[in-house]
């Protein structure tokens, strides 16, 4: 693991020695304390770019006034340093690129630096001059940073910080409750939302952001608001406002010149590097262009499952063969898929229910076998219309500007009026005879979710209803409050003229830094690998937002200019077949290997005891997933991934 974490205490009340005892006790390897100052760092330390002890950190500026730390890569260092070099820096202690950076910081000032580094990174940056504390992260969020008071607005409060929430946890004067609302947030997203997390009072920093901590004057309890040095939501604004205005040709060139100047970037490193592939367009398109600018074969990683239905690993290999990789596959078996259940709530820190992170972690454990680094395809499907459900938004917003405003009050009303749970009794016998492979939903309320769509008003709001679980269960964490997300945040997204490009951003500022990136970050970084996402340079994801929607999305077809680049480097009859998730068959699983585990968590008694989850939808949809009539997969993924957790943390306050 590689990371960041600290704190800051006010009052000063410390000795360094203390201090420094409490850096270790967060699991660092190397540390710092001013106890004049109150501040204290730790730092674990996977070297990727210069391996000698000049790179370590945390790491002093060369005219002693900041201390800096960061968790990441800055992929531009070399040119900062030649910039810096230009401005008459010409004294360096070693190759890294954080002594670059905090050079550039002491040079140009914190937010100057932070827009002109390109890379994935947490950083925090304490100002001995002015005693101040600065915590910031990458454009898109590809590193976490947590953030907030160890014990809220008490006297004896300290800001802690680090790249996981344990860190913070285990400061001798953690005393943070479960965030009600984030477990709500969880269970009806996959994941937490940020900028929340599931304790309150502790926070996810937004991507693109920084936060200024000043040591004097910060009450405990009191956060000042992180500001944006990179705001993404209006950058998506300007981009759709001045999109690109050449032909589709001139924008495959443009993208493939970008493409392979960041992907270039990536391999650089001082350990072996290699690259997912998953046999999608998105990996193969880094793949494909990796082998293409490196100077040697490719070292590339697929994970295959013994069930044909879910397994991608021939597709892989036969990309693999056609670019000439050197590629490792490892086919998986359900017990070794199992095996990774007890390690999960530990490898992730807080509840997390993307089911595919169980291959995720299975492939980075076999990927750091062979390489330090590895390069993803994240972002592809996010930034290029991936999803079928884009299209599918698309198409559905058309039809409801079409109806007149008459017929959609009255789809409304019915909707609000309508017994769905009586209709699903009464209407039975519907699903009854189309067979199980029909049964998709239950018949009133799938009627009752028609009428709500034809009523709606809002795309955004289509959209969510479309992209949430357990939507028709209203108090589901009783006593829950309703938190904040993008969707209800970002407001000016509604300004992006094509309803498929909303969802897109949309996406790219929530489900992408929150779902994706945490699922691969937390797996790499659990087994000491670190993952690259080259599509995720902030210049790919500013040229996609500018491309006109039919460059990416037209009709069925999908990603149609990142395709047109894969074509160059592999043929279509390789790539050209139905997207599959990256899922393991946790349906058959729940019913067979997995249900006695499930059974337990899921008791009503248990559930009950808790007093975080209602019992009775809970076990009314376990009792028709284990029956067979309904696949409720997800929904109940979510909740034993919480009552997994919530175990275990329950255990460690023991």
């Amino acid at each position: 693991m590689c990371g960041i974490a600290g704190f800051l205490d006010p009052r000063a009340s410390m000795q360094a020695p203390d201090m420094r005892d409490i850096a270790r006790g967060i699991d660092a390897e190397q540390h710092w304390a001013d106890e004049e100052a109150g501040i204290a760092f730790g730092f674990q330390r996977l070297a990727i770019i210069d391996l000698t002890p000049t790179g370590s950190q945390p790491m002093r500026s060369a005219d002693g006034r900041y201390v800096v730390m960061t968790n990441g890569e800055i992929y531009n260092y070399q040119a900062l340093r030649a910039r810096l070099e230009q401005e008459g820096v010409d004294t360096w202690r070693g190759t890294s690129d954080t002594e670059v950076l905090v050079t550039a910081i002491a040079r140009w000032g914190i937010e100057a630096a932070l827009k002109a580094a390109n890379g994935m990174f947490a950083l925090a940056v304490w100002d001995r001059k002015t005693r101040t504390l600065t915590l910031a992260r990458d454009r898109m969020g590809e590193k976490p940073l947590y953030y907030g008071w160890s014990k809220g607005a008490d006297a004896g409060s300290v800001l802690l910080f680090g790249s996981e929430l344990k860190a913070l946890a285990a400061h001798p004067g953690w005393d943070r409750p479960i965030n009600r609302g984030a477990v709500d947030l969880l269970l009806r997203n996959d994941y937490i939302p940020g900028p929340h997390t599931i304790f309150e009072g502790i926070w996810k920093l937004p991507p693109g952001h920084f936060v200024t901590l000043p040591a004097a004057g910060l009450a405990p309890g009191a956060l000042p608001a992180p500001a944006p040095y990179w705001p993404a939501a209006e950058r998506a604004r300007d981009c759709a406002a001045t999109p690109f205005s050449g032909s589709e040709d001139e924008a495959m060139e443009a993208l493939e010149a970008l493409l392979r100047e960041t992907i270039a970037s990536r391999l650089v490193a001082d350990v072996p590097v290699g690259a997912f592939l998953s046999g999608g367009v998105d990996s193969a398109t880094v793949v494909g262009i990796a082998q293409a600018v490196s100077a040697q074969p490719v070292n590339s990683f697929t994970i295959g499952f013994e069930d044909p239905r879910f397994d991608e690993a021939p597709h892989a290999a036969a990309i693999a063969k056609h670019l000439g990789t050197n590629h490792t596959e490892l086919y998986t078996s359900e017990a070794d898929a199992l095996a990774c259940l007890r390690d999960l709530p530990a490898v992730y820190d807080e509840p997390f229910a993307d089911v595919s992170q169980i291959p995720t972690l299975l492939l980075s454990r076999l990927t750091r076998q062979h390489v330090t680094v590895g390069l993803t395809g994240d972002g592809g499907d996010e930034l290029f219309a991936g999803y079928a459900r884009y299209g599918r938004l698309a198409r559905d917003w058309d039809r409801a500007q079409a109806r007149p405003p008459v017929l959609k009050a009255a789809a409304g009303a019915a909707a609000r009026n309508l017994p769905s749970a009586a209709l699903d009794g009464a209407l039975g016998w519907t699903t009854a005879a189309v067979g199980p492979k029909k049964r998709r939903a239950r018949v009133g309320t799938k009627l009752r979710r028609r009428l709500e769509r034809a009523a709606c008003d809002d795309p955004m709001v289509l959209y969510r209803a479309a992209v949430r679980r357990w939507g028709d269960v209203a108090d589901l964490v009783p006593g829950a409050p309703s938190l904040e997300t993008v969707f209800e945040r970002d407001l000016s997204l509604n300004t992006l003229g094509n309803v498929a490009d909303r969802a897109m951003v949309v996406d790219a500022l929530g489900y992408l830094p929150d779902d994706l990136l945490v699922k691969v970050d937390r797996a790499s970084m659990s087994t000491g690998l670190e993952a690259r996402a080259p599509l995720l340079d902030h210049r790919i994801v500013e040229f996609a937002w500018s491309l006109p929607t039919d460059f990416k999305l037209r009709g069925e077809r999908t990603k149609i200019a990142l395709r047109r680049v894969l074509s160059r480097y592999v043929p279509d009859s390789l790539t050209h077949r139905p997207k599959s998730g990256f899922d393991p068959p946790l349906q058959t699983w729940l019913r067979g290997e997995l249900r006695d585990w499930a059974d337990a968590l899921l008791d009503p008694s248990k559930l009950t005891r808790d007093g975080w989850i209602a019992a009775t939808p809970v076990q009314q949809r376990w009792r028709e997933h284990i029956s067979g009539g309904r696949n409720w997969r997800q929904e109940l993924w979510n909740v034993l991934t919480f009552q997994a957790w919530l175990e275990q943390w329950q255990s460690r306050e023991r």
